[in-house]
C-alpha cells in the first residue's frame, strides 16, 4: 500500500464495517472481544496509525442509530419505529428519528444530516423517488444501512431489504374469502406501479387466478379517506363485488365507515379484510379481519440485525421476508 492506511482499509481487511472499527478505536463496550481482536490484528497487518484527535471528534456520536420513516402518521409505521427505538435503547444505543412524509427531498435532506452528525448505522423505510439523492451519500459514507418494509433501491447487497411476507399475506386473505363463499373479490388501495403495492397484491392475484376469477383492482392512496370514497364507488359501479382485501388497515377502516354511511352491513353481505393488523382493527365495529405482520416483533428483529452488522460485521442477507398470518374477525367471518 503506497498511501497511509485509513479506517476503511482496516474495515475491509478485518471484514467488518467502518463503524465497528470506530467503536474499537473508542474502546466501546458494544463490540464483542473476538471482533475487537480481529480489528486490532488488521490494524497491525496493514500498519494503520490511530489518529487520536479524529477519534475524539467522532466519539460524541458513537452508538447513534438513524431511523428514517416514510409516514409516521400511519400507526403501522409508528409501531415499527417505536419497537426499533426501544430495542436499540435496551442495547445502549440512542436513536435519531425522522419522518419524511413520503417526500424524497426531505428524505435526502435528513439522511445527509444524519450522516454528517455521525450516525453509526441507519434503518430506512424509504419514500419513492430520486433514490440516488438518498442512497448515494449512504454508499459514500460506508455505514451499515438497511431498507425495510419497502424496497426502493435495487442494490440489496449494499442496502439489505427486510419486510413481512406481503405476497403470502394477500394469498391467505384471498383464500379465506373464497372459502367463505365470496365470488367477486376486489383489491382496494395502493398507488399503481409501486413495488409495495404489487407485492401486497400478488398473492391475491395468484389465488384468484387459481380460482379462475377475474380480479377487480381499485388503486389509490393508502388512507381512510380513499377507503371511504371507494365504498361509494363499489356500491355504484361494482354491485357484484361481495368482498375486498385492502392495501392496508387505514383503507379498510375507511371502507368500513363508508359502508356504515351507506347502511350496508360489513360481515353478513360484504366481507372485508385489512392488511397490517394495527391495534384499531380489534376495536373497530365490526372488528376488522387483517393480515397480521407482527410489526412489533419485526422491529425488534431489525434492531438486532443492524446491531449484529454494526458490532460483529455480519451483514444481513440481501432480502429477508418474515412470517405473516391472518387474524379473522367479524368483518369476514
Amino acid at each position: 500500500m503506497n498511501r497511509r492506511p485509513t479506517i476503511i482499509d482496516v474495515a475491509h481487511t478485518a471484514g467488518v464495517s467502518k463503524s465497528t472499527v470506530s467503536l474499537v478505536l473508542q474502546n466501546s463496550g458494544l463490540v464483542k472481544e473476538e471482533t475487537r481482536v480481529q480489528v486490532k490484528q488488521a490494524m497491525l497487518d496493514i500498519g494503520y496509525v490511530y489518529n487520536r484527535n479524529a477519534a475524539n471528534m467522532r466519539s460524541s456520536n458513537a452508538g447513534l442509530i438513524g431511523l428514517v420513516i416514510n409516514d409516521l402518521r400511519n400507526p403501522f409505521f409508528t409501531e415499527f419505529a417505536t419497537s426499533v427505538q426501544m430495542a436499540l435503547s435496551d442495547r445502549g444505543y440512542a436513536t435519531v428519528l425522522a419522518n419524511t412524509d413520503e417526500d424524497p427531498a426531505v428524505q435526502a435532506q435528513v439522511v445527509t444530516a444524519m450522516i454528517e452528525h455521525g450516525v453509526s448505522a441507519l434503518v430506512i423505510s424509504p419514500a419513492y423517488g430520486d433514490e440516488e439523492a438518498t442512497f448515494g451519500p449512504l454508499i459514500r459514507a460506508g455505514i451499515p444501512a438497511m431498507q425495510v418494509l419497502r424496497k426502493v433501491d435495487a442494490r440489496t447487497g449494499d442496502f439489505p431489504f427486510a419486510a413481512p411476507d406481503y405476497p403470502t399475506g394477500s394469498r391467505l386473505a384471498a383464500g379465506h374469502l373464497l372459502a367463505t363463499g365470496a365470488r367477486r373479490i376486489a383489491f382496494i388501495g395502493g398507488v399503481a406501479g409501486r413495488a409495495v403495492a404489487r407485492e401486497r397484491m400478488s398473492g391475491y392475484l395468484a389465488a384468484l387466478a387459481d380460482a379462475r376469477i377475474e380480479p377487480v383492482i381499485i388503486p389509490g392512496r393508502a388512507s381512510r379517506e380513499f377507503g371511504r370514497e371507494t365504498a361509494r364507488i363499489l356500491a355504484q359501479n361494482h354491485p357484484d363485488v361481495d368482498a375486498a382485501i385492502c392495501f392496508n388497515d387505514l383503507v379498510a377502516l375507511g371502507v368500513l365507515s363508508g359502508f356504515a354511511e351507506l347502511g350496508r352491513p360489513v360481515g353478513p353481505s360484504f366481507r372485508l379484510v385489512g392488511f397490517d393488523d394495527i391495534e384499531e382493527c380489534a376495536q373497530a365495529y365490526p372488528a376488522l379481519s387483517s393480515v397480521r405482520c407482527n410489526i412489533a416483533g419485526f422491529g425488534k428483529s431489525i434492531a438486532a440485525t443492524i446491531l449484529s452488522w454494526l458490532e460483529d460485521g455480519r451483514a444481513p442477507a440481501p432480502e429477508t421476508l418474515t412470517d405473516v398470518d391472518l387474524v379473522i374477525r367479524a368483518s369476514s367471518a
